[in-house]
């Protein structure tokens, strides 16, 4: 177990592979308001271990580096085809391992994560290996320090992929090497740290003397700039300040003010599409539906501010190019925020699911008002299962390839024949989905109401046996015993 390069001082030998896995905690989860049905993953270089007592270089123009706190699983023999109850017989080591990322560098990666956690320093392991016979793989505590104060504290009890399913996975795709790495993903609490900040990551387990010590990381400033002539430069928004510090608050971001005043959500509440589609009518806007679109709950009224998503018809190159990783689909719906509907173009055509469970799951926690697609919706009875207000096209198995590239969202879009616009009014009840334009919504609405007091109104007279000539719509004198009854 010598190693002659200092970096891999903590481990058996340098390792062939280093994967990470995505997501693995329910805390984390929790926070990230997503959970996936399976375990997926990365790979991280050899060159970017460091051992205890390392520094890591913030780079030069970045703000959002960020600790993750990790099991790091080392396989001490070569495997594969390994099931749930031999898996842990490959793994030779347990040790503690910070998989630092670089937000900045985030967005354009799609989920390889290759430049924002691959650089020299983003994966310190150490301080010691803990030998894997002498532990129970389902109670491994994980804990982290910034400058001395903890922020990351859970247990492999909590990981809802546990580490015995993560190796028997992966070693159904490829051989497991003696000295690979597996981290092992990060529970909640991971944050942003800055130039100065000490982390200290420890595991251990309980009821034991069993420790890996602390890992210890110190981050510096760098002074070299990334070069815009060969790359994508780092960019930070404030979906990514939020994600890397873990929360709004902690990044001190002002929480998001609703687009819609309590009184107007509640008169919207409060008024029918039709009788929305009548004042507008009045004033000269007659292509304000959202045409071809039914609601998976009939009886739950639908209000907020739209948020859009266009797909674009299918092309096999454009698909390979924008389709896989961290696209458009998921960029919108990991951007959608409390009160918000989710619009999404997809030409009316019903032949593919436009969003699925895990989707309408995250749009939930996040606290969206809705979602209105002219497409299809996959797992539909899981799908209505969530409880979120969707207007959809009908149900349909087949994911976005095979009809649709997922192309851009914050834009104008065209859904169900309709054009719609970022921040524009969504509606919807049980005759359909309307689109209102903010600068007109308080008169409409306030009309709209109006409206519908004079047709209650109306409707009891023809309920007693009048006939609708001359009240339906209001003669003069119809309208003076109205009036006079409505005077108070």
């Amino acid at each position: 177990m010598t190693n002659h390069d200092p970096r891999f001082a903590a481990l058996p030998v340098r390792p062939g592979k280093i994967i990470a896995v995505h997501l693995a905690y329910e805390s984390r989860a929790a926070q990230r308001g997503r959970k996936p049905a399976h375990p997926s993953y990365f790979f991280k270089p050899s060159s970017s271990v460091a051992t205890s007592g390392s520094d890591i270089v913030r780079p030069a123009g970045t703000e959002l580096l960020a600790f993750e706190a990790e099991i790091a699983v080392v396989i001490g023999t070569d495997a594969r085809h390994l099931t749930r109850d031999t898996a842990w017989d490959a793994v030779g080591w347990i040790t503690a391992a910070n998989d630092f990322g670089l937000y900045d560098l985030r967005a354009n990666d799609k989920g390889s994560n290759v430049r924002n956690k691959g650089g020299d320093g983003y994966t310190p392991i150490g301080a010691q290996l803990i030998d894997a016979r002498s532990v129970d793989p389902t109670n491994i505590r994980v804990r982290a320090w910034v400058n001395g104060t903890i922020a990351q504290d859970d247990n492999s009890a909590g990981m809802f992929f546990p580490l015995t399913q993560l190796i028997a996975d992966l070693s159904q795709h490829f051989t497991l090497e003696r000295g690979d790495v597996i981290l092992t993903g990060t529970p909640a609490g991971s944050s942003v740290v800055v130039p100065g900040d000490v982390v200290e990551i420890e595991i251990d387990v309980p009821g034991t003397d069993l420790t890996s010590g602390k890992l210890v990381t110190t981050v510096t400033q760098g002074e070299i700039e990334f070069d815009a002539s060969l790359g994508s430069l780092p960019a930070v928004n404030d979906l990514q300040r939020e994600e890397a510090w873990g929360s709004r608050e902690a990044a001190g971001l002002a929480e998001p003010q609703p687009a819609l005043s309590a009184e107007l959500y509640d008169k919207l509440m409060r008024t029918p599409v039709a009788g929305l589609s009548a004042q507008l009518r009045k004033r000269g806007l007659n292509n304000v539906t959202i045409d071809g679109v039914r609601p998976m709950h009939p009886d739950a009224k639908l209000v907020g501010t739209a948020k859009t998503l266009r797909f674009v018809p299918n092309r096999e190159d454009l698909f390979k190019a924008l389709g896989g990783g961290f696209n458009a689909q998921k960029r919108a719906f990991d951007a959608v925020r409390e009160g918000e509907v989710l619009v999404i173009e997809a030409r009316g055509e019903k032949g593919s699911g436009t969003l699925g469970d895990i989707l309408a799951i995250r749009a939930n926690a996040a606290k969206a008002a809705g979602i209105v697609t002219d497409g299809g919706v996959r797992d539909y009875d899981a799908v209505q299962a969530v409880g979120l207000p969707i207007y959809s096209n009908g149900a349909h198995p087949a994911v976005l390839g095979r009809k649709h590239v997922p192309f851009d969202h914050d834009i104008t879009i065209a859904c169900g024949g309709t054009t719609v616009q970022p921040g524009d009014i969504i509606v919807g009840d049980n005759d359909g989905v309307i689109v209102i334009p903010p600068a007109l919504v308080e008169d409409v609405v306030t009309e709209a109401l109006a409206q519908e007091d004079e047709d209650g109104w109306i409707a009891q007279q023809v309920a007693a046996g009048h006939p609708v000539d001359g009240l339906f719509p209001m003669n003069a004198e119809w309208r003076a015993r109205y009036e006079a009854e409505h005077a108070n």
